[in-house]
């Protein structure tokens, strides 16, 4: 979106702290309904922030994918869950949360380094993708097609994954 520059900075804020406030609320908010729509406005939020660097095709997929499908399915997954053990006005910290904290700190960690460390360019553009975009006119979601079928491969697989993964999660978390 062509907007000019004070307006683009205007909306580049306002998204950026409904960004932060919807990411807070996923973790300081004790009820896990209000943490669901907060990851909807967070997931909202980024798909607004592709739109503002025309990127429409991608926002329209996270807006269908992760807004749509998945935001959905987690807060099916909550409805389903046991509440009455979320009703407490108070959260113990116990030694399992510690651990858990620990991990996560250091996985937070190690993708900061690594992604301080990675020469990106050479990453994203390879050279047949390349080759293929200059053979003739292709549009971007051709784009996007070619670079998940040949450079972005295995990360394209890696998220169907861990999408699988927190299907499955949710799936067992609502048997019970």
């Amino acid at each position: 979106m062509d907007l000019p520059g004070p307006i683009h900075d205007f909306f580049l804020v306002v998204l950026g702290s409904g960004l932060i406030l919807g990411g807070l609320g996923v973790v300081f908010f004790t009820n896990p309904i209000f943490s669901a729509f907060s990851l909807g406005l967070v997931l909202v939020c980024i798909s607004l922030f592709y739109i503002l660097a025309n990127s429409h095709f991608v926002a329209s997929a996270q807006l269908l994918i992760y807004v749509g499908a998945i935001n959905v399915l987690i807060l099916f997954a909550v409805m389903f869950m046991n509440g009455s053990e979320y009703d407490k006005d108070f959260y113990l910290w116990t030694v399992g949360d510690g651990a858990t904290s620990l991990v996560c700190i250091s996985l937070f960690v190690s993708l900061i380094t690594t992604i301080l460390n990675t020469s990106w360019y050479g990453i994203i553009w390879t050279t047949r993708s390349n080759q293929i975009i200059e053979q003739g006119l292709i549009n971007n979601s051709q784009q996007i097609g070619i670079h998940l079928s040949t450079d972005f491969f295995l990360p394209f697989e890696l998220i169907s994954i861990i999408l699988l993964v927190a299907l499955i999660g949710a799936i067992a978390a609502a048997r019970q």
